[in-house]
């Protein structure tokens, strides 16, 4: 039996201090992990509904063949383990900005972690995510302008509430349009968020892809009793030549 709390790591980085907890849930009598950047919680092995749809809901919309995808944002990681279950995924690449969760994963420290690291179809890359999106050399250093058949992003709470100011460039025409260019043809763009369906952001996915739209996923929440929800964007690019 694990301790009712357990700092597993603290460290400072440049978006500030991050730390990994374990916690034992007296309701489930299981371990929950919880990361937290700062003062503000980041994510918990409780709440992991939203970031398994992202995976479900982007990739359902992608044909019976073999697929390239990429995620933005590692965390505790299952949306890359989403990606992983599904068994067209042929190549994976997990974008992080933060080496210290990457070091996690490699060091057996949060769950998913031996799996993530241990699969031949999954590459966890240090990086910024966001960076790598403006730039044409892409999303995989190891292959200046590769395209992919899907990008997940889960970094920040929400196209309005990002972690750091640079993030909300992507949210603009301009930054969607970067990020589309790292997409095949009929290639999806999937986004977590915390936050209700925004008007604003779907219209300007509208600008940018010939196909959007916005999904609700609700969720048990122990803590608060009841019902939470996230939103999960999927946009999809143009089709290629028949």
């Amino acid at each position: 039996m694990s301790a009712r709390f357990e700092e597993i790591d603290w460290r400072p980085t440049a978006m500030g201090d991050i730390s990994l907890r374990r916690r034992r849930d007296p309701a489930s009598g299981t371990d929950v992990y919880e990361v937290k950047l700062g003062d503000e919680f980041l994510m918990s092995s409780l709440f992991t509904a939203g970031e398994i749809a992202l995976t479900e809901l982007g990739l359902a919309m992608l044909p019976d063949t073999e697929l390239d995808v990429v995620v933005g944002g590692l965390g505790l990681g299952y949306t890359a383990e989403a990606a992983l279950d599904d068994p067209r995924v042929r190549s994976l690449t997990v974008i992080e900005t933060l080496a210290e969760v990457i070091d996690w994963h490699q060091r057996g420290l949060v769950p998913l972690g031996a799996r993530l690291a241990s699969d031949a179809r999954c590459r966890l890359v240090q990086g910024d995510f966001f960076a790598m999106a403006a730039d044409s050399s892409g999303l995989d250093p190891k292959e200046p302008g590769r395209r992919f058949h899907a990008i997940l992003l889960d970094v920040d709470h929400s196209p309005r509430h990002v972690l750091h100011p640079r993030h909300a460039a992507l949210y603009q025409p301009a930054g969607l349009r970067a990020l589309a260019e790292h997409l095949r043809p009929d290639g999806v763009f999937a986004l977590w968020s915390n936050d209700p369906p925004d008007k604003e952001f779907t219209s300007v996915l509208g600008e940018v892809f010939p196909q959007s739209a916005a999904h609700v996923v609700d969720f048990d929440n122990p803590l608060q009793g009841g019902t939470s929800t996230n939103t999960v964007y999927v946009a999809r690019t143009e089709p290629g030549p028949q």
